[in-house]
């Protein structure tokens, strides 16, 4: 990666000790969480807030050492990186829970499955943060593309959240599925952390494992617009990746925390369509100053501010429009592709 940055002529503060350290300790943390959830258990409250604090000081952590290592300009573009990736991140917890329903996916097995779903996530991201520092390097047009991307995907969002149309899964119809099944059987009980099974002298596959491909799958779908909307705050491929590793690490004790609130995010997905059209206007904004001097640029600051403000009214929304709902009476999950 840090050869890619150089020989890209990127301006990056990955060294290649640097970034060989964040690749190993993500590596640890990952093996950590495999560790942990090597025996399958119901995931407590206490449990899952202790890991969610841990998860969230870690990069605050490595964010003021950004800042003081590199200066107010690199710590801004982190912190407002790592700020729009965790909310797109939430935004994956929509999906990973309207999956885990679908293939009736016991408690105590949730936490090995969301971990397959950061782990798949984590190396797609890495290639594609790893693509789009060659295309910025390689295409002039590279920015705009992005911001085509972020606009098209924030219009379908609005699109969506409008519409009032809300996302079901049906799992004979997912094609991950259909595709295993025609190469091998596919038991119906779950066998623990088991993938496949023997059963009449031939290997079969475990609910567990369809779930893990479809989970896997949507991480494809998730990359394609969350690596160009960290771009768009920061060029630095180094930073890219912090920002979506430590966004995606803490996922898996998260989802137990915001379980019963995802369903009153109600209005989350206006505020993702909002940041990530703002984020392609930046990018497209960007693309036209190296062009015409003369065009505008949105400063990191700026955008830190927006995305903050954004957030901060579509929750305080969410929680008056739901708040004489009774908490896990009825989830409401809004499309998400």
């Amino acid at each position: 990666m840090s050869d890619l940055s150089v020989a890209a002529g990127l301006d990056s503060v990955g060294t290649p000790s640097l970034w060989a350290i964040t690749i190993l300790g993500v590596l640890a943390l990952l093996v950590l969480d495999f560790v942990v959830t090597r025996r399958p258990h119901e995931v407590s409250l206490k449990e899952a807030l202790g890991w969610s604090a841990f998860y969230i000081a870690l990069p605050l952590a490595f964010g003021a050492w950004v800042w003081h290592r590199y200066g107010s300009e690199r710590g801004f573009e982190y912190l407002t990186g790592y700020l729009v990736e965790k909310s797109l991140s939430v935004d994956n917890l929509f999906v990973f829970m309207l999956l885990l329903a679908a293939f009736a996916v016991p408690t105590e097995l949730a936490q090995r499955v969301l971990l397959f779903g950061i782990t798949g996530a984590l190396v797609l991201r890495g290639i594609f943060i790893a693509l789009g520092a060659a295309a910025l390097q390689t295409l002039d047009f590279a920015f705009l593309i992005f911001a085509l991307i972020l606009l098209f995907t924030a219009a379908k969002l609005l699109r969506d959240a409008f519409t009032g149309h809300e996302q079901t899964v049906d799992i004979g119809t997912m094609r991950s599925v259909r595709l295993l099944r025609r190469f091998m059987p596919v038991v119906h009980e779950y066998h623990g952390t088991k993938m496949t099974v023997r059963v009449d002298g031939r290997r079969a596959l475990t609910p567990l494992a369809l779930v893990v491909v479809a989970v896997l799958a949507t991480d494809v779908v998730f990359a394609v617009d969350s690596v160009p909307a960290v771009y768009g705050i920061t060029e630095d491929p180094y930073l890219v990746f912090a920002t979506n590793a430590f966004a995606l690490l803490g996922l898996r004790a998260l989802y137990f925390v915001l379980h019963a609130a995802l369903s009153r995010l109600v209005h989350l997905t206006y505020g993702l369509a909002i940041i990530l059209a703002f984020i392609g206007i930046k990018l497209g904004l960007h693309w036209a100053h190296g062009i015409w001097d003369g065009v505008p640029e949105i400063p990191t600051v700026a955008s830190l501010l927006v995305i903050l403000g954004v957030l901060t009214v579509v929750t305080i929304t969410s929680l008056r429009a739901t708040r004489n709902v009774v908490p896990g009476a009825k989830e409401v999950v809004t499309e998400r592709k």
